[in-house]
């Protein structure tokens, strides 16, 4: 490791923490235990995790950067009424290019990437908004529906890639990111909860005088309000990491267990009502959809759990989990097999079948790695190196459904 083999040199730490500092502070903290001895570490870790009292909104440049990228937000998202769009054919096409190109822009700004990474994060967006907005057909063209439907994960990647910064292949910096998107998705649901409320309250004092503007209000701040939210979340939790990374581990802890509840009566009253996954397509699909929020859930639960030491409860739980989720895995992908063996291939069962045995290989190595974890043979930064491996495979699964699958099918 770079961060270990430089720990007596000042300017090369600097360096590192300029060029990717959330990165740099996982990765410090992960390797504490081990170099604390030094004073210069010592040093780095009060620096790295000093946490101030009061709120930080940053310096004006950077307030005046996001409030643009804000706007810029907005206004793409009002291109249905600026160029007289379809809204139902734009925002399906179009969602993901409303929220994650603005965030780019953010963290391109924040962490002076090189030309390069901006070029090709630029090319990556424009590309895939011409593709999109080009792709024929209506939202009966089964390929066009999942292009819709990846093509965000497409583009979440490409912020991903802008967000680790000049070191690509660290492992860590991919896990920090994951869990930069468990605090986003936190916050951002604050942020869009107290818009919510406002909305409200605001709406009611105006109709009690006798304005009516709901139709106004909607569509000239609620959706400029609704674009900014990820945008104003991710400049929050960057500047104010204390607001929000406390809050985190407690929510994956919390839901962890419950889940696992969930998990298992859930395949008890499967059982018992008799469903069957095999021929009950809109059952498959709610189980798919199911096995979905789960892995994603252990995903965060890992990232977020190994922000501080994991408890031997926590990690056991974690493992049930994970145990649960590949039996309920096992039964979705033998259902989509049953269905392709009967009733052939289409392009929606050939990709929720790529899609499943993806995850049940991922949960095969992550369910492995918290064995060896739970029978103290290994530590957690293992099952991380299992998450972070995986994630350009999913990557590529994702790019051959969003911009192979069309042709492949010929657009139907």
């Amino acid at each position: 490791m770079e961060l270990l083999a430089n720990i007596d040199n000042p300017r090369q730490l600097e360096k590192f923490y300029r060029e990717n500092k959330s990165g740099f502070k996982a990765e410090f903290n992960s390797l504490y235990n081990e170099i604390k001895d030094h004073q210069l570490a010592v040093y780095w870790h009060e620096r790295l995790n000093y946490e101030a009292s009061e709120i930080s909104w940053g310096s004006n440049s950077e307030l005046a950067f996001v409030i643009f990228c804000s706007l810029l937000a907005g206004l793409f998202a009002k291109f249905p009424t600026i160029f007289h769009l379809n809204p139902e054919m734009f925002y399906p096409r179009n969602l993901g290019l409303i929220i994650f190109p603005v965030l780019t822009m953010y963290f391109i700004w924040r962490k002076n990437l090189s030309t390069t990474k901006i070029v090709v994060a630029g090319f990556s967006f424009a590309a895939a908004a011409f593709f999109i907005n080009l792709l024929p057909g209506d939202f009966k063209s089964d390929t066009l529906v999942l292009s819709c439907i990846h093509l965000p994960l497409f583009l979440w990647a490409v912020f991903g890639f802008t967000f680790v910064g000049n070191d690509i292949r660290s492992y860590q910096y991919r896990l920090e990111f994951l869990r930069f998107n468990g605090d986003l998705a936190i916050m951002t649901g604050l942020i869009l909860a107290a818009g919510g409320l406002l909305t409200g309250i605001t709406i009611s004092l105006f109709s009690v005088i006798g304005f009516h503007i709901e139709t106004f209000y909607f569509e000239y701040i609620g959706i400029f309000g609704l674009a900014a939210a990820p945008i104003v979340a991710a400049y929050i939790t960057q500047l104010n990491p204390q607001l929000i990374n406390k809050v985190s581990p407690v929510i994956a802890k919390i839901f962890s267990p419950l889940v696992l509840i969930m998990l298992a009566v859930y395949l008890g009253a499967v059982l018992y009502a008799g469903k069957d996954p095999y021929n009950d397509r809109n059952f498959l699909m709610v189980f798919n959809l199911l096995l979905l929020g789960v892995m994603v859930i252990i995903l965060f639960a890992v990232a977020e759990s190994s922000k501080k030491e994991q408890s031997q409860s926590g990690s056991y739980i974690l493992f049930a989990l994970s145990i649960v989720t590949i039996l309920v895995n096992g039964v979705a992908l033998s259902a989509i097999l049953f269905r392709i063996s009967t009733w052939g291939i289409t392009p929606n069962r050939l990709a929720v079948m790529g899609a499943n045995i993806l995850m049940l290989i991922n949960l095969c190595m992550i369910t492995y790695r918290l064995y060896k974890s739970v029978s103290q043979k290994a530590s957690l930064i293992e099952v991380e190196n299992s998450i972070s491996k995986f994630l350009p495979v999913y990557l590529i699964w994702t790019i051959i459904v969003t911009f192979i699958f069309p042709f492949l099918f010929q657009f139907k």
